[in-house]
């Protein structure tokens, strides 16, 4: 009798010790190299994902084209058809305006993304000469910003 209750004890402490060092594992913070690491891995998921059905119409005057991923930035590339307009003139007079509407979607759509570290990167590029236009880079700290 005396054996079965000191196994019994030992058996409740082990248990008890055990549980405790769950509950510490799963309350500790997830550490940032691992999450880094997931988070790249997400991202090649999605591009890979996503890059299936391209080339896709955006609208009368776009088209996206690529999608790509450094690290725990995704890359959109975009084609801009711009007509008679000169590469200078669109960079000119389209930038400050598309920046905008770019950055507000983004901070819409992407939210779960850039909470996760995962940040955005629009291009684009001239239908006509292939030419940069310009590039949007979006973190979290931007929308934080355009909320404030």
């Amino acid at each position: 009798m005396r054996t079965l209750l000191w196994i019994f004890s030992i058996l409740i402490i082990f248990n008890s010790s055990v549980s405790a060092q769950d509950l510490k594992t799963r309350t500790d913070e997830f550490p940032k190299k691992e999450m880094k690491s997931q988070n790249k891995i997400v991202a090649e998921m999605f591009v890979e994902e996503i890059s299936k059905n391209l080339p896709q119409k955006i609208d009368k005057y776009t088209q996206f084209i690529n999608i790509t991923n450094k690290d725990t930035t995704l890359i959109y590339t975009f084609e801009i058809n711009t007509g008679s307009k000169s590469d200078d003139a669109v960079r000119k007079e389209d930038r400050t305006r598309m920046h905008k509407a770019i950055q507000n979607g983004i901070c819409k759509s992407s939210q779960k993304f850039l909470e996760a570290g995962i940040n955005t990167s629009y291009v684009y590029i001239s239908a006509i000469s292939k030419a940069h236009l310009f590039q949007f880079d979006i973190t979290q700290q931007d929308c934080i910003e355009l909320t404030n």
